[in-house]
C-alpha cells in the first residue's frame, strides 16, 4: 500500500515518529507521500524525506486555509523551491470554504498558480476541497486538455461529483471517512469503479472507525482498504494492489 497523504512532520508525530514509522510499514505501507502546508512546516517536510529516501516523498504547495495577506510571498517560496529540487507533486492547494471565506478571491488565486506549476513542472496536483467540491471541479476543468492531472484528496462528496472527477482523470483520495457510519461515502463507492482511486490516511487526521477521534497514523490505511474490500467484495490483497498500483500511475515515484 501507498499512504498517498500523510503529515507525517508535524508536531504530533514529534515524540514517536520512527514507531510511526515502523508500525505503518509493518502493516504494509510502502511508501508515505507528504503534502505541503506552508513555509511553517516546509523544513521539517523535507527533512523527513531527506531522513527516509525512498520511503517519504515531499510535495511542494501552499494548503488553502493558509491562504492570507501575505500568500504570494508563500507561493514565491513554492516555486523557489521546485526550481532547487525535485518534488511529487503540487500541493496541498484548492479551495476550503468551511472555516473562513475572507480570502475566496485569493484562494482561487493561489490555486490558479498552483495549477500552472503542475502544468510547468509535469507534476499531479493534490486537491483539498471542503465545501468547495463542485467549485474546484468547475476550476480545474478549462486546464484538464493542456494536461492538468492529480487527486482530489479526501473525496466526501457526492456520485455525480466522483463521475465527473473521473471524467477528467482525476482520481478520488479514500481515507478515513470511508468507514464514518453517516458520511455515505460507502455507498458512492459501491457503485465507483476503483481503476481511479487511491487510499490515504491525512494523519494525524480524519482517523478511521474503531480508532475516531484518537490521532491517525499510516498504519490504520489498512482499515481503509478493508473496508473498501468490503464494500466491493474484493480481497483487502486485491484493494492493495489495484490502489497501489494507480498510485504509482498518478505520481510516478520511482
Amino acid at each position: 500500500m501507498i499512504d498517498t497523504h500523510c503529515h507525517l512532520y508535524l508536531p504530533e508525530f514529534d515524540e514517536d515518529r520512527e514507531k510511526v514509522l515502523k508500525r505503518g510499514t509493518e502493516a504494509g505501507v510502502s511508501a508515505f507521500f507528504l503534502p505541503a502546508i506552508d513555509s511553517a512546516t516546509h523544513e521539517a517536510m523535507i527533512r523527513l524525506e531527506e531522513a527516509r529516501p525512498g520511503i517519504c516523498y515531499a510535495m511542494a504547495g501552499l494548503h488553502p486555509c493558509s491562504v492570507k495577506e501575505k500568500f504570494r510571498e508563500e507561493l514565491s517560496q513554492v516555486e523557489a523551491m521546485l526550481e532547487k529540487r525535485r518534488f511529487i507533486a503540487i500541493g496541498e492547494t484548492g479551495l476550503d470554504f468551511y472555516w473562513d471565506k475572507t480570502f475566496v478571491k485569493e484562494q482561487y488565486e493561489s490555486l490558479e498558480f498552483q495549477i500552472e506549476l503542475a502544468l510547468t513542472y509535469q507534476l499531479p496536483l493534490v486537491l483539498h476541497t471542503r465545501n468547495a467540491t463542485r467549485e474546484t471541479i468547475d476550476f480545474i476543468k478549462p486546464y484538464i486538455s493542456k494536461g492538468l492531472r492529480g487527486v482530489f484528496h479526501c473525496f466526501g462528496g457526492s456520485e455525480e461529483e466522483a463521475r465527473d472527477i473521473i471524467s477528467m482523470d482525476f482520481y478520488l483520495g479514500i481515507g478515513g471517512v470511508l468507514t464514518y457510519k453517516n458520511a455515505g461515502l460507502d455507498k458512492v463507492m459501491a457503485s465507483i469503479d476503483l481503476d481511479h482511486v487511491i487510499l490515504e490516511t491525512d494523519s494525524p487526521y480524519l482517523t478511521p472507525v474503531p480508532f475516531r477521534g484518537k490521532r491517525n497514523e499510516s498504519s490504520y490505511l489498512k482499515l481503509v482498504a478493508e473496508k473498501l474490500a468490503s464494500i466491493k467484495s474484493l480481497t483487502p490483497e486485491e484493494i492493495d494492489r489495484i490502489t497501489t498500483e494507480n498510485s504509482i500511475r498518478l505520481f510516478r515515484p520511482y
